[in-house]
C-alpha cells in the first residue's frame, strides 16, 4: 500500500508554507493530481537553481536527493534539464521555492557559509 499524500495536496502545502515564510513558490508544471512525482527548484532571490527528486532508496524510502545544480557558466543547462524532465514525465510536478534556505521545506538542509 501507498502512504503517500497526492500531490497536489503536497504542492498546496509547499506553497503556504513558503509563503508564511516570507517566500514565493510557483508551480511550473502541473503532473497528475493525485499520483505524480514532484521535482522542487530551489532558489534564493531567482538564483542558484538547485533541482531536487525523490528517488528510491535500497531500504524501501524515498529520500530527496539533488539531481542538477545550476553552473553559473552554463546558465541555460539547467533550464534545458527542467524542460527535457517535463517532456519524460507527463506526470511530473515541478515546483519552484524561491525563499531563503529553501532546503528546509523538503528536509534536506544546506550548510551555511
Amino acid at each position: 500500500m501507498d502512504d503517500r499524500i497526492p500531490a497536489h495536496l503536497e504542492v498546496s502545502g509547499l506553497i503556504k508554507a513558503v509563503s508564511a515564510e516570507g517566500g514565493f513558490a510557483t508551480v511550473l508544471a502541473k503532473g497528475e493530481k493525485t499520483a505524480g512525482t514532484l521535482m522542487i527548484v530551489c532558489c534564493e532571490n531567482g538564483t542558484k537553481l538547485r533541482a531536487y527528486e525523490r528517488m528510491p532508496q535500497l531500504d524501501g524510502t524515498r529520500a530527496w536527493v539533488l539531481s542538477k545544480s545550476q553552473d553559473t557558466e552554463k546558465p541555460l543547462e539547467f533550464s534545458e534539464y527542467i524542460d527535457r524532465r517535463k517532456r519524460q514525465d507527463s506526470d511530473l510536478w515541478i515546483l519552484e521555492l524561491d525563499v531563503a534556505n529553501p532546503e528546509r521545506f523538503i528536509g534536506n538542509q544546506l550548510p551555511q557559509i
